[in-house]
């Protein structure tokens, strides 16, 4: 099990992009969260087997119709998760 937190830059609220992180997590078996954050970015937390992470980095890099990402900031992170969900804003 991999575990990554992301932190996505650009034009990334507002566009749906949590929703579509979602859906598209649910669809590959990927555990976490997902929320908004306060200055403008998107940050999510992914576990999943190495195939797994990596279809949700290559996503995560281009988002949902109508999201410009800018970045996608990437490290190594700990956690155990039984689902996908979406979390408050931080």
């Amino acid at each position: 099990m991999e575990v990554r937190r992301l932190v996505i830059t650009g034009f990334v609220q507002g566009v749906g992009f949590r929703y579509a992180m979602m859906a598209q997590a649910r669809l590959h078996g990927v555990n976490g969260w997902v929320r908004n954050r306060r200055d403008g970015s998107v940050e999510a937390t992914i576990a999943g087997s190495a195939g797994q992470v990596e279809e949700m980095l290559a996503w995560s890099r281009i988002g949902p119709a109508g999201a410009t990402v800018d970045k996608v900031m990437v490290e190594t992170a700990s956690g155990e998760y039984t689902d996908f969900e979406l979390r408050p804003t931080a």
